[in-house]
């Protein structure tokens, strides 16, 4: 039987890895994917935010990828490979704060995978302050190096020439601008050069996660108020939220907030991500509960 290629999409928190996630499960290409999430917290809002999750979409959620390498990523790759019929192309979406390589090494240890590569994306508006960080820019150069691939987001039909001259310092891997590309998966599923990325990666240091299930119901406005008094030291927020008159998706990065309009969710599910030295869990609920932190 012909080998599986799995294909890791990587990059920090908020990057845009389920969006283009979302595109390649959109396009006509002709392919069977299977998607395997990963998201850092118990509440898994990445896999709800797929949307074409069902059963091609495989959930981890026992914590980060790059931290339980055992029977956790082994055992549902061997799902995988199980299924019939069995899928053409396998994606893993890494968590955030995830090494996407330890990740994609996992190819080269199965006979039955082939490695395609790592496509990595880089938020164009956040890159530079979050490579600089002395808290995490270490991880997020790490990121880069890795990548056989580097797919900037957020930046419009070309890459800005002052990013791209900071990311060649970085990797050698080609560098394209998602917001120029008329379809993602030629590129993506078939268009990556393996081996491009040299660098060896880079751990992360402590993170603390904080989320939440509930009946809660908000307007837009009041969300996005709610969003915009976030604690300094929370880098990332995502979720769906029940509305009066329908539901909401919303995300956080950095200062940036963006909210849009969504099918009614269930329950209202909500994600923080920050490093345990600037933000802690209790002050995450806090801000939830009060718009502010405690």
């Amino acid at each position: 039987m012909d080998r599986l290629p799995l294909t890791v999409v990587g990059g920090y928190l908020g990057a845009g890895k389920t969006t283009l996630i979302n595109r390649l499960l959109r396009e006509d290409h002709g392919l069977r994917l299977m998607v395997m999430v990963n998201d850092f917290g118990s509440v898994n809002i990445d896999a709800e935010l797929l949307k074409s999750a069902g059963e091609d979409t495989i959930e981890l959620t026992n914590g980060c990828v790059c931290c339980t390498m055992g029977a956790d990523l082994f055992m549902a790759l061997g799902d995988v490979l199980d299924r019939v019929p069995r899928p053409d192309h396998l994606v893993i979406e890494a968590s955030g704060i995830a090494d996407p390589k330890k990740i994609a090494d996992a190819a080269r240890a199965e006979p039955e995978m082939e490695y395609g590569g790592i496509a990595l994306v880089v938020d164009a508006g956040n890159f530079a302050g979050l490579a600089a960080d002395a808290q995490i820019g270490a991880q997020i150069r790490g990121q880069v190096g890795v990548a056989d691939l580097l797919l900037v987001s957020k930046c419009g039909a070309e890459v800005p020439g002052a990013l791209a001259m900071q990311l060649a310092t970085m990797s050698p891997a080609p560098l394209v601008a998602l917001d120029g590309l008329d379809a993602v998966a030629p590129l993506v599923l078939g268009g990556i050069e393996p081996g491009t990325g040299r660098g060896t990666g880079a751990g992360h240091g402590a993170y603390v996660t904080w989320g939440q299930d509930g009946d809660e119901v908000m307007e837009r406005d009041a969300l996005r108020a709610r969003l915009e008094a976030a604690p300094e030291g929370l880098y990332r927020v995502k979720g769906v939220m029940r509305g009066p008159e329908g539901g909401f998706e919303f995300h956080k990065v950095g200062p940036s907030v963006e909210i849009a309009r969504a099918e009614q969710p269930t329950v209202s599910r909500v994600v923080g991500i920050g490093p345990a030295a600037r933000i802690t869990a209790e002050e995450i609920a806090a801000w939830w509960r009060g718009g502010e932190t405690a």
